[in-house]
């Protein structure tokens, strides 16, 4: 991965990147009452407007989660390509905690973090909330989307857990998750860091029901938007 997403020179391949948005406010731990509604940092919205500048090739679909974080992200790219189809899809984050109705900040929901995912239980859906059974039906839903198109580079500005949901189901196909899957999936989401403004590729080959997952990357950051932990800027492979 260079600092630059270049043009692919087989035929027919459809490229697209998965992005996960800038630094969020949340991610920065302030607090937040509506996870749909989380804005950028002013570091996020660095990141957003220099990944803007880092395709060679023109995309000709730009997708959005709904949600503020991704939207804001999207919206650098989207003023650069304006001949780029916009369109907004539900690539939005996995959120599996019920709302609380006042702001917290995620350090202070980490004991529900770990409770649900020690239940294990992927058809568990709170109030407000998401299962991961439904998470992985977005993924199947996005892929199969995806694999309708015949043109690209497609650019889909998305958030972290989606970006490993995509990854394990291409390398799992586990499409109806039991107790056992959802445990793997968790150890599979701390082994494979999808820091802000990181990157993931896949690749649609002619013929080919599934799509090739070449990896990710924050190497086109450059230091001063970079995460602040050296592990994370380390390329992933899963090739």
């Amino acid at each position: 991965m260079t600092g630059h997403w270049g043009t692919y020179e087989e035929a027919d391949v459809v490229r697209v990147w998965l992005i996960r948005h800038g630094q969020s406010e949340s991610n920065a731990g302030l607090p937040s009452t509506d996870w749909r509604g989380i804005p950028l940092t002013e570091l996020g919205r660095g990141q957003a407007q220099h990944v803007a500048g880092v395709f060679a090739d023109p995309p000709q679909l730009v997708v959005t989660s709904p949600y503020v974080r991704a939207r804001q992200t999207a919206q650098p790219t989207i003023d650069r390509y304006p001949g780029a189809a916009v369109e907004e899809w539900p690539v939005q984050e996995f959120s599996y905690l019920r709302p609380l109705g006042r702001a917290t900040t995620s350090r202070e929901r980490e004991p529900e973090v770990r409770t649900y995912w020690e239940r294990a239980d992927p058809r568990l859906t709170e109030p407000g909330a998401e299962s991961f059974a439904g998470l992985l039906s977005r993924v199947t839903s996005f892929l199969g989307r995806l694999g309708e198109r015949d043109t690209g580079p497609v650019v889909v500005f998305t958030h972290g857990i989606f970006m490993r949901a995509v990854a394990w189901f291409v390398l799992t196909g586990v499409a109806d998750p039991g107790p056992e899957d959802m445990r793997r999936f968790r150890t599979f989401t701390s082994l494979y860091p999808v820091p802000n403004c990181g990157v993931m590729e896949l690749r649609y080959y002619p013929g080919e029901s599934a799509p090739a997952l070449m990896g990710g990357s924050t190497l086109h950051l450059p230091a001063r938007l970079a995460p602040e932990d050296p592990d994370e800027r380390r390329s992933v492979s899963l090739t």
